[in-house]
């Protein structure tokens, strides 16, 4: 029986102002808030909430039938906390229909698993943290930033526990065989692997609404059809994409929502179900390993990381940031932290491509990859200044972290011992109150006698 495994992303871009050359070490708030809260408030209003308050009937009308997956990125779970919670309270009201997982990602939805492994799990473990905090369950399969994947990161989200991954179904990694079977890691056989279909996914969200593509307009019906069609052994349909494409890239009044609602229907009539992912890699074993040596992702037609690191420009930007990676880690200062987070966001490199490409790529403030480039690089500057501002540039990374846990350990010793000493503390106290007690008893003992004497005196 085929089952589809329909997914959708939810990141929102945190945009950087202008900032000058002069501003660095001046000015340390890099954030254009106004512009954050705008972009947000829109693209709730136009897609996110149009979008999954469809799901939520179609789960309700459908009887449970209808499943679906979510990824959330930490960064932008802090832009719907701020301008959108409405977003995260439907997010909410779906969970609890039992019928929607939500997946791990990295919480910046930058590019940590391509430069340190350590930044990479951390930023997996704080995604995952704020997932459970919401929706009460701790993720058990991984979604990386724009589906990037290679057999050394399957190998690292194996060792952190993860059971499966999901991934792009590649033309250049899968050959001859079809994505619609569930696959292994090549390093780690624990590890499974759903690999997205490429043609079925982006007929709705890159070409639904063109009505000079040749399958417009596309109907629920024929594309079910076409699922359907797939030879009988081919039993996992893989349909992956951003939130944003229900209403954003596809506007509303393409009938995008019309379409996905009469899915469910037009699946139950050819006997195909819907799965999330863990219950597929649950049910379903993996056919052989798949060798993805070279990283991919689900971006531009070479579907590699060539958007982000293609230019001299974007490999400076990305080396300069990570190489403070560890420092920034060990000092795990606050708001250091905060802006680490944003500013490891892919999408800050992506403002600096200078390759075509098949989907349009707004640049924001930016005019060109050179101004987006200079803009970061000045942000950069100043936060790395920061960052070794906190401690002395003479001490070592090695030297920081044994400072650090030395300090850390004392403040532990220091916190062990005033515990003990409270608790000694009410120990006396309570000691003291009972020997306060019986001397009273003592007392009033001595008391009472010397008040018989006193009467059989009188007597």
């Amino acid at each position: 029986m085929k089952t589809i495994c329909l997914y959708f992303e939810i990141h929102q871009i945190t945009h950087l102002k202008r900032y000058r050359f002069f501003d660095i070490g001046t000015d340390h708030y890099y954030y254009d808030d106004f512009e954050n809260e705008r972009s947000i408030s829109d693209i709730s209003e136009r897609s996110y909430m149009p979008a999954l308050n469809t799901m939520l009937d179609m789960i309700k009308q459908n009887k449970g039938m209808f499943k679906v997956a979510f990824s959330l990125s930490g960064v932008g779970i802090e832009q719907l906390e701020l301008h959108a919670p409405q977003v995260i309270d439907k997010l909410q009201e779906l969970n609890e229909t039992g019928c929607v997982e939500f997946l791990a990602e990295p919480y910046s939805h930058g590019l940590s698993s391509l430069a340190n492994e350590e930044t990479f799990r951390m930023d997996v473990k704080k995604q995952m943290e704020k997932i459970k905090e919401y929706f009460g369950k701790e993720p058990t399969v991984l979604r990386n930033s724009s589906l990037i994947y290679s057999d050394d990161i399957g190998m690292q989200a194996s060792e952190m526990g993860f059971k499966g991954m999901l991934t792009e179904g590649a033309k250049h990694v899968l050959g001859w065989k079809s994505p619609h079977y569930v696959y292994h890691c090549a390093q780690a056989p624990k590890l499974k692997l759903l690999l997205r279909d490429v043609n079925l996914s982006d007929d709705i969200s890159l070409r639904f609404n063109n009505s000079e593509w040749e399958g417009y307009p596309l109907f629920a019906d024929t594309y079910i059809n076409e699922i359907a069609s797939l030879p009988e052994e081919e039993q996992v349909i893989n349909i992956f994409m951003e939130l944003t494409a229900l209403g954003i890239a596809q506007p509303l009044s393409s009938n995008i929502l019309e379409f996905l609602r009469a899915l469910p229907a037009c699946a139950k009539a050819k006997g195909i179900t819907f799965s999330t992912p863990s219950e597929i890699f649950m049910k379903m074993k993996s056919v052989s390993e798949l060798n993805v040596p070279d990283t991919l992702s689900w971006v531009d037609e070479e579907r590699d990381v060539s958007t982000w690191l293609g230019n001299p420009m974007q490999r400076e930007a990305f080396n300069k940031l990570y190489s403070v990676a560890d420092r920034v880690r060990i000092a795990n200062d606050p708001r250091i932290n905060m802006d680490w987070d944003y500013l490891q966001a892919s999408n800050n490199f992506r403002f600096m491509t200078t390759k075509p490409s098949n989907v349009g790529l707004e640049r924001g403030i930016y005019s060109s990859a050179f101004d987006a480039f200079t803009n970061y690089m000045n942000i950069l500057g100043d936060f790395i200044t920061r960052v070794n501002n906190l401690y002395s540039d003479d001490i070592d990374n090695d030297q920081l972290e044994s400072l650090l846990t030395t300090i850390k350990n004392q403040g532990d010793e220091i916190e062990m011992k005033d515990k003990e000493i409270a608790r000694l503390q009410a120990k006396i106290e309570k000691m003291e109150g009972e020997e306060s007690a019986k001397e009273e008893v003592i007392e009033k003992k001595k008391t009472s006698k010397v008040t018989k004497a006193k009467k059989k005196v009188k007597k």
